[in-house]
């Protein structure tokens, strides 16, 4: 475990929130900076599929923001997943996702969120043993379980692939 003290504020929340929801991981900084699932894989020796993206949209009628954590090899086919959630997705601009979460994109966490949002996630990160999300910074991640994502983030698992 990092010492809470020379961690990022972002970072901070993300532990924080990790540890109230009682959920195993570690958060780990990075040589190099891990905006893309490309280059997280990279800093952390493991397959793009293991790398959550974490993507906010947002619902077309109700402007409801929406988390999906998405495997990174896959890219999200919003009608599948807007009859999932029930609405039609839109992607929202950079300041509604700070706004909606605190975290600026790149660095989007599962948990830690400065606003409470529903959570989808996508079926095949549970076929890891290990997932890798970002922990509040393009230079911070964490590896965790998928079910134990899961269950922190209270996600709903859903096919995100037309």
């Amino acid at each position: 475990m990092t010492d809470l003290a020379d961690l990022p504020d972002a970072v901070r929340r993300v532990e924080i929130a990790a540890l109230a929801k009682a959920l195993p991981f570690r958060v780990v900084k990075t040589e190099v900076i891990a905006r893309t699932a490309e280059e997280a894989a990279k800093a952390v020796s493991a397959e793009v599929g293991q790398i959550v993206k974490s993507l906010v949209f947002r619902g077309a009628v109700t402007g409801q923001a929406y988390l999906l954590l998405v495997s990174g090899t896959n890219r999200v086919d919003q009608t599948a997943v807007a009859g999932a959630i029930g609405e039609a997705l839109e992607r929202p601009d950079a300041d509604f996702v700070r706004e909606h979460t605190g975290f600026a994109i790149g660095g989007v966490a599962p948990l830690g969120a400065t606003s409470p949002l529903p959570v989808f996630m996508d079926e095949d990160l549970l076929a890891f043993d290990a997932i890798w999300a970002a922990a509040g910074t393009p230079f911070h991640v964490f590896e965790t379980t998928p079910n134990d994502l899961k269950a922190a983030t209270d996600a709903r698992v859903i096919g995100v692939r037309g």
